[in-house]
């Protein structure tokens, strides 16, 4: 069976509307993916997801998961969806932009990575096989070959040897795949190097995976840098197969990615900026805890209708963020999360009408203009 169709292409360029078939539903795309770390996406529960938020799929840490509170467990008990109260699909990352992340409390060899647990000091190998392994326990819909994700920066030969690594663990997690109810996508490496990205891409197509991402971007490399690699690589991925662009990112950066052609997005950005008392509106991110708005009473974005500007003044959030109070982070949360959401559905529209160029136009000129 087909897992991916695309139901409709933009006129203007490779941007296109597609859904995605998973064993616990369909996804809509282009789709954002709320990123749950450890089985739950910060202050909201998966019934606010659902129905406030309108969220398709959600994003869970193999890293964070192996080493608490275990693979054998969430397996145990009905795998991760009973697990974290979720019925729609789960995807799982394989573990390499964690290790990546941890610098000097990690080795790399062929066979996989050693690393520290930074939970308890115990160490850890993990290898493509045991990636496969611990994503199918939990039994994710979409779950991605185990790749070392390259630094930036890194020289030519530096990258050449990390996207070689990639390709061979790629080969190995889908030999070492079990189950068939679950979508393998391969990762895309090969830096800010259009010749290292197009020999990474040829090798990882190759293998015919179920889908592809872009990897080893928004590591330190620029906007500027990393819509370059996007604009030229996205539109060489497989059409017949999902496009996902991972760890990215600003509301710029999803209208140009889907722009060049990608389906798929996860970032910490909308709910970790929420924790900060910051808030994305359509006039560009407000800063919550400025002086001026502790006797406003207007909402936080008067053109959103989720929950927190339906029935929340800015004065009332302000307090909340203030005060350290619990709920500041959940209506953050839930109102960062929904304007990331309109903006997906907002361009899946303007691509089904053939108007995404002028959907984008309209969004950054008020996006650009200011705050509210």
């Amino acid at each position: 069976m087909n897992h991916f169709e695309v139901l409709c292409r933009d006129p203007g360029g490779p941007a296109r509307r597609g859904r995605i078939k998973t064993a616990h539903g369909d996804i809509e795309t282009p789709c954002f993916m709320p990123v749950g770390t450890r089985a739950t996406v910060k202050g909201l529960t998966p019934k606010q997801l659902e129905e406030e938020i309108g969220a398709q799929v959600v994003l869970a840490n193999t890293y964070h998961l192996f080493l608490r509170p275990g693979h054998e467990l969430i397996e145990k008990l009905g795998g991760v969806h009973r697990f974290m109260g979720w019925s729609g699909p789960v995807l799982t990352d394989s573990g390499g932009f964690q290790v990546f992340s941890l610098s000097s409390l990690r080795k790399i060899s062929e066979d996989g990575v050693t690393f520290q647990s930074p939970i308890d000091g115990l160490r850890h190998h993990l290898t493509p096989e045991l990636s496969i392994a611990v994503q199918e326990a939990l039994g994710a819909d979409i779950i991605m070959a185990f790749d070392e994700c390259t630094p930036y920066p890194a020289d030519r030969k530096q990258v050449r040897e990390s996207l070689e690594l990639t390709a061979r663990w790629a080969a190995r997690s889908k030999a070492a795949r079990q189950r068939s109810d679950n979508l393998l996508f391969g990762i895309v490496q090969g830096g800010v190097y259009p010749e290292m990205r197009s020999l990474s891409l040829e090798k990882t197509v190759a293998l015919d995976f179920d889908g592809y991402a872009l990897g080893g971007l928004s590591v330190g490399e620029g906007p500027a840098a990393m819509h370059e690699v996007v604009s030229e690589f996205a539109p060489r991925l497989p059409e017949d197969r999902p496009r996902y662009l991972m760890g990215v990112g600003t509301p710029e950066d999803l209208l140009a990615a889907v722009a060049s052609g990608i389906d798929m997005f996860d970032c910490v950005m909308p709910t970790r900026n929420a924790r900060n008392g910051m808030y994305f509106t359509s006039r560009g991110p407000l800063s919550i805890k400025q002086a001026r708005f502790r006797e406003d009473p207007e909402p936080i974005d008067g053109a959103c209708n989720c929950y927190t500007c339906r029935n929340f003044s800015r004065a009332y959030l302000r307090h909340l963020f203030r005060s350290g109070e619990i709920l500041s982070s959940v209506l953050a949360t839930l109102h960062n999360l929904y304007f990331y959401h309109r903006l997906m559905a907002g361009m899946g529209r303007a691509i089904e009408a053939g108007r995404l160029a002028g959907f984008k136009d309209d969004f950054l000129r008020s996006y650009q203009a200011g705050e509210l």
